[in-house]
């Protein structure tokens, strides 16, 4: 092709993208980024959890124990951000202090960490439950 025809292609390709409803908008980058699921941690680097058994509790009261334990909500982490209970095996991911349990018998568990072995359950609003994980020993 002549240069002037491949010019005069690219000048009415230009006015036609102009006069076009919408065309001077562009492309809406917000509607194209993928959505962020329910329940998936937002935001912090990738982490793992201290390996070994963690055992969850309920606080007590003044006048009896001062905690509660919870045997069907312990856990025991493993190599490769997977874990094991009663019930099973599964994977979780740490994104900063945000916890998730994404497969297994715990799905969809959402955790707070708040320290290197504490950890509080999260109820399925986000707001703080009463639950509270410690990791009690290393798995050995």
């Amino acid at each position: 092709m002549k240069t002037r025809y491949i010019f005069l292609l690219i000048v009415s390709a230009a006015a036609t993208a102009a006069f076009l409803p919408g065309g001077a908008e562009g492309q809406d980058r917000n509607a194209s980024r993928p959505q962020s699921r329910v329940g998936a941690p937002v935001g912090g680097l990738l982490g793992i959890l201290q390996h070994g058994d963690w055992q969850c509790a309920l606080p007590g009261d003044a006048g009896g124990e001062a905690f509660v334990d919870v045997p069907a909500e312990a856990f025991r982490i493993g190599t490769a951000s997977s874990y094991l209970n009663a019930a099973g095996t599964g994977i979780y991911l740490l994104r900063g202090a945000d916890l998730v349990f994404t497969r297994g018998p715990k799905k969809d568990e959402r955790f707070r960490v708040l320290g290197e072995n504490t950890m509080q359950k999260l109820n399925p609003d986000g707001s703080d439950s009463k639950l509270i994980c410690t990791r009690v020993s290393n798995g050995n």
